[in-house]
């Protein structure tokens, strides 16, 4: 999938599973029961909707702190030209780490942020996003793809989690995206004439002579 993802986006979803926990409603003034979720963070590439790195968490996690490890990832395999997120992973370290793998981060600034005086990708993309607005959208609008690869997931394998355990609960997370990847190559190998070589079908090195051989 190399030669066809180039441009990637970010974001989590939740996951139920069949574990309550109780809080106290301060609104509401009593004690509630909800379900509990856990978080999965993904990259995607925008054109098939094939997940490139994942993370799994509990409900109350970060989501900026996922960024950096999905980009490094990712960009471990392929070559990453633009990443989009929501404005929930705006910030310069996030910035920095798109530009350091020679991509170019589209993440929209808050209305709070202040116009920036060093030169940067920060100040770069603060430009691009302040004073050609149409042209930011343009790129940041692929974010909504991996909005429809977590549907695609989600209708196909089941937003819910059955497993009671923390690991049974990951590995069921991380079950339901392999197989969702699985889907997305099989697609492609009929709607976009892919060929992928698999390791069984690379034939193996001649093994080299050891000492005691001779």
């Amino acid at each position: 999938m190399k030669a066809i993802e180039t441009d990637f986006a970010v974001d989590s979803s939740g996951f139920s599973t069949c574990r309550y926990v109780r809080w106290f409603n301060k609104k509401y003034g009593r004690e509630t029961d909800n379900r509990e979720w856990v978080k999965v963070h993904l990259m995607c590439g925008v054109n098939t909707r094939i997940v490139t790195a994942v993370d799994v968490s509990g409900w109350a996690a970060n989501d900026t702190t996922y960024f950096i490890p999905l980009v490094e990832r990712t960009a471990a395999h392929f070559g990453i030209r633009e990443v989009s997120a929501d404005k929930a992973y705006l910030s310069r370290k996030n910035l920095n780490a798109v530009e350091s793998v020679g991509g170019m981060p589209f993440v929209p600034f808050k209305s709070n942020t202040l116009e920036p005086t060093k030169a940067g990708m920060w100040a770069k993309m603060y430009h691009l996003f302040a004073y050609e607005r149409e042209a930011f959208m343009e790129h940041y609008h692929k974010r909504s793809n991996i909005e429809t690869a977590f549907s695609m997931i989600k209708g196909k394998f089941g937003s819910a989690l059955r497993s009671k355990s923390d690991t049974g609960q990951i590995n069921e997370a991380l079950c339901k995206i392999l197989a969702h990847n699985v889907c997305v190559l099989i697609q492609a190998m009929h709607a976009l004439n892919v060929h992928p070589i698999f390791s069984a079908e690379i034939p193996a090195a001649p093994k080299m002579a050891s000492r005691g051989d001779f």
